[in-house]
C-alpha cells in the first residue's frame, strides 16, 4: 500500500524516499565526520498516510541534533541546514528563496513590515539588493543557531507560528532599514552602505541584539537594549519612575533602577507629621511594575535596582534577595547593584566602621558620592562628626562579609565602584554623573529623575548595543572597516527609533550614546595558543582592544565631522581630548606595561577640533544569544564545557565551540581556572580602553578549595584586586556544582541585555 504525505500548500502525494534521501544528503555534503546514513537510522520515522512534510522534517532535524557530541561534531551544521531547507519550504514554498522585492511588498501589505522600505527603496534598488544577497551563507549555521532565528529573530506570527521570512532576508532589511537616510548619490551611496552593512553582519564580522535583529524593519521601532531609570525622594517622582519603567518594560528592555536617593525607614515626613515607611514598599512597588509586563509573551520583565551602601537600611536591603526572612521583608523578584567607592574599601581595608544616613538628611553627600570624591569624602567626615544627624555605624567588615555571602549565596548581588564609573568614564562628573548602571551591570550613562512621566527636564538613559566578532579577523587592522560599520549603523538606529517617554528622547538626541562589545573572545585565545592566565594573551588583548578602542572613536569622529557632534559634546571628555587611556587606573601596568600602538594624538587635535558624534562607544555586555547565532564563544567569558548544553523556552539544543577538533587542547575551560584572577587581568587590560563598563563575573570551582568551600577571604581578595585595577561592575557570582552543563540562556534573564 502506498503512503501520501500532506506538504505545506495542503496538496498531497505519495511518498518518495528518494526525495527524502536527496535532501539529508544534500545536507551532510562537504561536511566532514558526519553521515547521511546515520541521520536517516537515527531518525526512526513511522511513516503514516497523510504525514505532513514538515513533520518529517522535523523529525529528520531532531536526530542529526541528537547526534552531535565531541565526537561528532559537526551535525550541528546538519541539523542547521535541514532547518534551513524546511524554512525555505515554509517562506518560499519552494526551495529556492523569492526575489526580495516580493517579500517586501507582501509583508508591508500583511502588516509585519515597516512601510517605510517601501516609500524609501525603488524597485530597480531592491533588484540591487536582491543581487547581492547570499543566501548560501544560511547553510553555515548551526543548530543553535538556526533554532534561535526561527524562535527569536525572523519576523513572524507569533499566535499561527508562521515565519515570513530566512535568515539572510532579515540581514539584508536591517541594513537597508539604518542605511534608508543615508545619500542616494556621491562617493558612497546608501546602497554601497548597505551591502558593505549586510556582508558585515551576515558573516558575524558585526553581531547585533535580540531588539535590532527581531524589530528593525517591522513597525516596531524601540530598540534599545538597555534603559537606565532613576527615582528622586518624592511620590511624584517615584510614580513617574514606575510609569516608565511598566513603558520600557513592555517594550521589552532591561531596566537599571537607581533608587538610592529614597529616604531611609521613619524618616519624619510632612513636617513631621507622620514617619516615613522606608525604601523597601517603594523597592516593591518597582518590582510589582517590572513584572506587570510580559516581553514578547515570553517572560517577565528583570531590573536591577542600585543603592550605595552607606545607606542607613542598607543592612536590610543587603538580604532583599535570599531564601530567608518573610515575603514583608524580601523582594527576590530583582536583582540589587550596591554601589561603592574608594573611601568605604579603606575603612574595610583599616578595619574602620562605615557610617550609614539617609540620604534625605545629607543631599549634598548623595550628589557628591558621584560627582566629587574629594567633596564626598569631606562631607562624609563631616556628617561623622556632627551629631544632629542622624546615623549608624557599622564594621566595615560586617558589612562587606554580608555583602560577599549574599553574592555567593543568591548569584545575584552585584557591585558597582561608582568612583570609576566617573573617573574613567566619558562625562564630565561634575556635569553629567554616572549614578547607577543597567540590569546586566554594562552601562554606565547619566541619568536624572522625573518629577512627572511627561517631564522633559528629567534624564532616561538608553544605550543600543552591537559587538564586534574579534574571531573573524586575522589581525588587528582587519577591525577597522567593522567597527566604522557599527558605528554608524547604531547611530542610525537612534534617529530611527521611537521614544515611548520624552525624557528618553531628549537624553538621547543629546548625547546619542552606543555601546559596542566583543564576541567570541575565548575562541580568539585559543585560535593564538594563549589562554586568559597567559602573559602573552595579555598582551594579545592589550593590542586587539586598543586598535578596536581606537577604531571605534575614530568612526564616531568621522561621522561628528560629516553629521556634526552630538549636542552634549561639551559634558563628554571626548570634547576636550581626553580618552579611556588617559583615565585608566596605572595599576594595570603592573599587568602589562601600556605601549601607543595608534596614533592617538592625531585622535585628540580631531576631537578637540570636531567633537565626538556618540557621547559613549563601548560596552561590554553578556552575549548569550548573538554568539550562538555567530557560532561564537560567549562574549569576554570563558566556556564551560566544550559542548554547552543550551535550555531556552524553544528547548535543549547543544552547541560545541568553534573549530574544536582542531583547538580542542588549546581552549581554557572556566572550571578548570585556578579561580577568578586570570580572567580578572584580562577584564582590567580591556577596561582600560573602555569608556563605559564590562559584566564581569566572578567563578569558583568549589573542588580547588580545602574542604570544598570558597574562602572569604579569597571573594573578598578578588573584590579589592577587581576595584584596585580599575573595575566598575561585578555582575554575576558563579559556582561550580558538579551537576552538568545544561546552561539557561534566556528564560531567566533579559535577552535585550544579552545580545
Amino acid at each position: 500500500m502506498s503512503i501520501t504525505v500532506t506538504k505545506r500548500t495542503g496538496k498531497k502525494e505519495e511518498l518518495n524516499l528518494e526525495k527524502l534521501h536527496k535532501v539529508v544528503f544534500w545536507a551532510t555534503e562537504g561536511i566532514t565526520g558526519v553521515s547521511a546514513s546515520q541521520v536517516e537510522l537515527k531518525s526512526h520515522i513511522q511513516f503514516y498516510n497523510g504525514i505532513t512534510t514538515k513533520d518529517i522534517q522535523e523529525t529528520l532535524i531532531k536526530s542529526a541534533a541528537d547526534l552531535i557530541t565531541e565526537d561528532t561534531p559537526n551535525y550541528q551544521f546538519v541539523a542547521g541546514r535541514l532547518i534551513n531547507y524546511s524554512l525555505r519550504k515554509e517562506v518560499y514554498r519552494q526551495f529556492d528563496p523569492c526575489h526580495i522585492y516580493e517579500i517586501v511588498v507582501k509583508n508591508v501589505n500583511n502588516g509585519f513590515y515597516d512601510p517605510e522600505l517601501l516609500h524609501e527603496y525603488t524597485e530597480g534598488e531592491w533588484n540591487y539588493i536582491n543581487n547581492f544577497i547570499k543566501h548560501t551563507r544560511d547553510e553555515d549555521f548551526t543548530y543553535v543557531a538556526m533554532e534561535q532565528f526561527r524562535g527569536k529573530y525572523l519576523v513572524q506570527n507569533r499566535v499561527t507560528k508562521e515565519i515570513f521570512e530566512t535568515p539572510q532576508i532579515c540581514y539584508a532589511l536591517i541594513a537597508a532599514t539604518l542605511f534608508a537616510h543615508y545619500p542616494k548619490s556621491g562617493t558612497k551611496t546608501r546602497l554601497h552602505w548597505v551591502k558593505e552593512y549586510y556582508d558585515a553582519i551576515s558573516t558575524h564580522q558585526i553581531s547585533l541584539p535580540t531588539p535590532v535583529m527581531a524589530g528593525v524593519r517591522t513597525p516596531q521601532r524601540q530598540f534599545s537594549s538597555c534603559v537606565l531609570i532613576e527615582s528622586d525622594d518624592s511620590l511624584d517622582s517615584i510614580n513617574a519612575a514606575t510609569s516608565a519603567i511598566v513603558k520600557y518594560v513592555s517594550q521589552k528592555a532591561g531596566i537599571g533602577i537607581g533608587a538610592g536617593r529614597i529616604r531611609a525607614l521613619n524618616s519624619p515626613i510632612r513636617s513631621g507629621d507622620a514617619y516615613h515607611t522606608g525604601v523597601i514598599p517603594f523597592y516593591k512597588h518597582f518590582a510589582t511594575a517590572v513584572k506587570s509586563c510580559s516581553q514578547g509573551g515570553v517572560r517577565s520583565g528583570s531590573a536591577t535596582l542600585y543603592f550605595p551602601i552607606w545607606h542607613l537600611e542598607v543592612e536590610d536591603l543587603l538580604v532583599l534577595k535570599n531564601n530567608k526572612g518573610t515575603e514583608e521583608t524580601r523582594i527576590r523578584t530583582l536583582d540589587y547593584g550596591v554601589q561603592m567607592n574608594k573611601l568605604m574599601y579603606e575603612r574595610l581595608l583599616t578595619g574602620g566602621d562605615i557610617t550609614l544616613f539617609s540620604p534625605h538628611d545629607v543631599p549634598d553627600l548623595y550628589d557628591a558620592f558621584y560627582a566629587d570624591q574629594d567633596k564626598f569624602r569631606e562631607l562624609y567626615e563631616m556628617y561623622e562628626r556632627k551629631t544632629s544627624i542622624r546615623k549608624v555605624k557599622v564594621k566595615a567588615m560586617e558589612l562587606f562579609s554580608t555583602f560577599i555571602q549574599e553574592r555567593k549565596d543568591t548569584g545575584r548581588m552585584y557591585l558597582m565602584n561608582v568612583d570609576h564609573a566617573n573617573e574613567h568614564g566619558s562625562f564630565k562628573p561634575d556635569l553629567a554623573p554616572i549614578k547607577m548602571s543597567n540590569l546586566c551591570s554594562e552601562i554606565d550613562l547619566p541619568t536624572k529623575p522625573l518629577n512627572d512621566f511627561n517631564d522633559e527636564e528629567g534624564e532616561i538613559a538608553l544605550c543600543s548595543l552591537s559587538a564586534i566578532n574579534w574571531g573573524s579577523f586575522k589581525k588587528p587592522e582587519d577591525m577597522e572597516r567593522a567597527c566604522n560599520l557599527a558605528v554608524r549603523g547604531l547611530d542610525s538606529l537612534l534617529s530611527y527609533q521611537d521614544y515611548p517617554v520624552k525624557a528618553a528622547q531628549i537624553a538621547t538626541e543629546n548625547r546619542r550614546p552606543l555601546g559596542v562589545g566583543i564576541i567570541n573572545l575565548a575562541y580568539f585565545l585559543a585560535k593564538h595558543g594563549v589562554g586568559y592566565n597567559d602573559k602573552e594573551g595579555l598582551e594579545l588583548v592589550d593590542t586587539w582592544a586598543q586598535h578596536w578602542s581606537y577604531y571605534l572613536i575614530k568612526a564616531s569622529n568621522e561621522l561628528a565631522q560629516e553629521v556634526g557632534a552630538c549636542p552634549l559634546n561639551s559634558e563628554t571628555k571626548y570634547g576636550d581630548g581626553i580618552l579611556p587611556i588617559d583615565t585608566y587606573k596605572k595599576e594595570v601596568d603592573e599587568v602589562i606595561k601600556h605601549k601607543n600602538k595608534m596614533d592617538w594624538n592625531g585622535l585628540r587635535k580631531n576631537l578637540k577640533k570636531h567633537g565626538i558624534r556618540n557621547s559613549t562607544l563601548m560596552a561590554l555586555m553578556p552575549s548569550e544569544t548573538s554568539s550562538q547565532i555567530s557560532n561564537a564563544t560567549n562574549g569576554v567569558e570563558p566556556p564551560r564545557s566544550y559542548v554547552s548544553i543550551k535550555q531556552s523556552k524553544d528547548g535543549v539544543m547543544a552547541q560545541v565551540v568553534p573549530e574544536f577538533r582542531h583547538l580542542k587542547n588549546k581552549y581554557e575551560l572556566l572550571w578548570d581556572q585556578p579561580g577568578p584572577s586570570g580572567y580578572l587581568r584580562v577584564m582590567a587590560v580591556l577596561q582600560k580602553y573602555i569608556d563605559q563598563g564590562i559584566s564581569v563575573n566572578t567563578s569558583y570551582n568549589p573542588t580547588q578549595y580545602e574542604d570544598e568551600k570558597i574562602p572569604m577571604s579569597k571573594m573578598l581578595e578578588d573584590i579589592i584586586t577587581f576595584y584596585k585595577y580599575g573595575g566598575k561592575q561585578l555582575y554575576y557570582f558563579q559556582t561550580y556544582d558538579g551537576a552538568g552543563e545544561i546552561e539557561a540562556t534566556d528564560d531567566a534573564d533579559c535577552d535585550s541585555c544579552k545580545i
